[in-house]
């Protein structure tokens, strides 16, 4: 049978696994799109539609056909094709960064910018930050993090409750948030110290869903699904962003004429600061023994502990710090919203966070922005085809873990590097 099928022509083979995979997706098309209910007058009765049972099966046959077509014919010219990105060097990088701080700084001021494009490159710059924070735990530290948006909704909803109920201003009430996100990260890393991979994602998948529900369900406190309004603005130095204010305004103050735009140029430079100081914060402790201790650990745990590293400590740092940085920024969400709802901190956007990690390459700063650009910035401004969003969300996931399966810009490389010159003889080596 084995040289009987070796001696079977591709095609016949091809035929065969394309009527297969027809033959399993007419079963599975059977209770989706081959019966509904239908209510009439002498109550629900089954209609039947197998015309679509048959056009699932043929859509199934013909599509499985051409993707073997495609791949017998065309297989041959890929199969050593590798997508390589030039490496660039560690001076030019630090210089490409800067040079993209200087263009984020001076983008409000250039001609062609305009109020909407600065409140989506602010909507960025917050999905930049929650990237560089949760590239701390999943792209330094190894630990995989389905629930980081758990720490995104603790920090706008102690801004809220803390601004409303004691009247703090947004200035005292961002530190506290980012305290008690950390708190509620070392929470979480305690019941996982001893999980890893599948099921440390689960774990903090049902984390994430805990917190939502109780957001949803505590209503006495977070008003539930109504959500929580009039959320207090941030001010500059106690200069009021509005028209008329108890205090006093920014406009009166440098007595120009009142314009709403002051307001989201202030909020794109504050987020931009937040941002800034997340990556400066990331790369500095990178290179302390705290960051080291989180590499050593996500490229080898066992040989961590032989070394009489403690992984309880290092773990708990890197959930603190993670979780921080993200409830720094949903204090920012809360205030620029002005309203909060436990809907604004569902599953997808854990997943967008992720994917913005995995697609700029984990440990990459330089690759989170870019990738935040490609999944948050480009769905904004092609709204109009928002219906096809998750379709090119998951077909560009697709095409990065087949053609860049470590990220569009990683860079895994260690922060230490010992002198590659072989030492001499009799010489001792320090």
């Amino acid at each position: 049978m084995a040289a009987a099928d070796r001696q079977r022509p591709p095609f016949v083979a091809m035929l065969r696994d394309s009527a297969l995979a027809a033959v399993v997706a007419a079963l599975l098309a059977v209770p989706l799109l081959g019966v509904r209910l239908v209510d009439n007058a002498g109550g629900l009765t089954l209609d039947y539609r197998l015309p679509l049972v048959l056009y699932a099966a043929a859509a199934v046959f013909a599509g499985r056909l051409l993707l073997s077509l495609a791949g017998h014919f065309l297989a041959p010219s890929f199969r050593d094709m590798t997508v390589s990105l030039p490496r660039m060097p560690r001076n030019s990088l630090i210089i490409v960064g800067w040079v993209l701080v200087a263009a984020a700084v001076l983008l409000p001021w250039m001609p062609f910018a305009e109020r909407n494009l600065v409140d989506k490159l602010t909507l960025i710059l917050i999905y930049v930050m929650l990237g560089w924070g949760l590239n701390i735990v999943v792209g330094l530290a190894g630990l995989l993090d389905l629930g980081y948006v758990a720490f995104y909704a603790i920090g706008a909803y102690a801004y809220a409750l803390l601004s409303m109920h004691f009247g703090l201003s947004f200035w005292i009430c961002l530190p506290l948030a980012g305290l008690m996100a950390a708190l509620f990260g070392v929470a979480l890393g305690f019941p996982v110290l001893r999980l890893r991979g599948d099921y440390l994602a689960i774990v903090t998948l049902g984390f994430g869903e805990i917190i939502r529900v109780v957001l949803l369900n505590w209503q006495a406190v977070t008003n539930g699904p109504n959500g929580i309004t009039g959320i207090e603005r941030p001010t500059l130095f106690g200069l009021s962003f509005s028209r008329a204010a108890d205090g006093p305004t920014f406009a009166g103050f440098f007595g120009i004429e009142f314009s709403p735009v002051h307001r989201v140029y202030f909020l794109y430079y504050l987020i931009l600061a937040l941002a800034l100081m997340t990556t400066l914060f990331a790369q500095r402790i990178r290179r302390l023994p705290t960051g080291r201790a989180w590499e050593a650990l996500r490229e080898d745990e066992i040989a961590c502990r032989s070394l009489g590293m403690n992984p309880v400590t290092v773990k708990l740092s890197a959930f603190a710090i993670g979780a921080s940085f993200a409830g720094l920024a949903g204090s920012f969400f809360a205030t620029r919203q002005g309203f909060i709802s436990p809907e604004s901190f569902s599953f997808i956007e854990s997943a967008t966070i992720l994917a913005i990690v995995v697609l700029g390459g984990m440990g990459s700063q330089i690759g989170i922005v870019l990738a935040a650009v490609l999944l948050v910035g480009l769905p904004e401004w092609f709204r109009d085809l928002s219906e096809y969003r998750m379709l090119v969300f998951g077909g560009a996931m697709v095409l990065i873990m087949l053609w860049r399966p470590q990220g569009l810009l990683s860079r895994r490389e260690p922060t230490i590097l010992l002198d590659p010159k072989p030492a001499s003889a009799g010489a001792t080596v320090p």
